[in-house]
């Protein structure tokens, strides 16, 4: 079993016009409204691709009780209610425009308590573990590290997706596997990586630091992996068009599904996998889908370049 934790989840609502213009009224031509957030999207994912997955995190019953008829899950309830995120899709190209609520404040006293105990006992059956999202209010940064270093001491591999200052303190966590957009790398480095050498240097430091791993997603410039044993990027020659929300969480499924199976990961089989699979989701309206035959298709046309590193830490191809 694969283990999710989505400590801050959704309502995803899925709006379809044919045109979005600002400052005008549309007709909506379909809605869809699911449970999601990051990590039960991977867990959606992961269970497509044929990993056994269950979620668990924060939620309120509702939410539960509706997530519970599709999913594994396993929620602590400590949430007074649920966010909803919505993503307007556009019919005419599948651009996605997303807007997201930041979440409740968490109130029950011992919830995250609760959430550690029932991590630790379903770690006992799990293989790997990704961490992935925002964080409700109440709840410290460093608790997704606190989970990282749960998982690791019981031996199973992570995956740690989330940005801010809990990225900070789960990338000194010894072991885990960060997988940050350019964005959150920036925020954690203090600095913008302007270059694919740039981001080598600053998940270099990174992985310096402790992490077993910096995977660094980068839209439709692909990805860039960096480990103690080196560097690579991974793209498509072409990018895909369509919907990026959950393009993240579908890579981060890739990634854990290769480092559960994996005593020795295949860091260029792992990027090529994460990419044909974010690229996969690109083209499916709504988060935590893949498109299985073209994931297929994908994976014999990415890219694989390993980067060199060169005296005083640059990088070049």
């Amino acid at each position: 079993m694969i283990l999710t934790v989505t400590l801050n989840p959704a309502y995803d609502m899925t709006y379809r016009v044919q045109n979005l213009e600002p400052g005008r009224a549309h007709r909506v031509t379909a809605v869809e409204q699911r449970v999601g957030g990051p990590g039960i999207n991977v867990t959606r994912v992961l269970n497509q691709i044929g990993k056994y997955s269950r979620a668990t995190g924060f939620a309120d019953h509702p939410f539960s009780a509706v997530a519970e008829r599709e999913l594994p899950v396993d929620f602590v309830h400590a949430l007074p209610w649920v966010r909803r995120t919505v993503v307007i899709s556009e019919c005419s190209d599948g651009t996605a425009t997303a807007l997201r609520e930041p979440g409740p404040h968490i109130t029950t006293p011992d919830a995250v308590d609760q959430l550690l105990v029932r991590v630790a006992g379903l770690l006992v059956d799990s293989s790997g573990i990704v961490i992935s999202g925002s964080l409700p209010g109440g709840v410290r940064d460093s608790i997704p590290a606190e989970l990282a270093r749960l998982a690791l001491d019981a031996g199973v591999p992570v995956v740690c997706d989330v940005d801010g200052r809990a990225l900070a303190e789960a990338a000194r966590v010894p072991g885990v596997v960060l997988m940050p957009n350019i964005r959150e790398l920036e925020y954690v480095a203090g600095i913008s990586p302007q270059t694919t050498g740039d981001v080598v240097d600053v998940a270099r430091t990174l992985v310096e630091g402790g992490a077993g791993a910096v995977v660094v997603t980068r839209g439709a410039d692909g990805m860039v992996a960096v480990t103690a044993a080196g560097a690579w990027s991974a793209s498509l020659p072409e990018p895909i068009a369509g919907n990026p929300t959950g393009a993240g969480d579908a890579a981060a499924a890739s990634v854990i599904a290769a480092l559960a199976a994996a005593v020795d990961p295949d860091w260029p089989a792992i990027l090529t996998e994460a990419v044909a699979t974010s690229a996969a989701a690109v083209v499916m309206a709504v988060a935590g889908e893949v498109d299985l035959s073209l994931r297929q298709r994908l994976g014999a046309e990415v890219r694989i370049e390993e980067l060199l590193l060169e005296e005083g830490g640059a990088a070049r191809a």
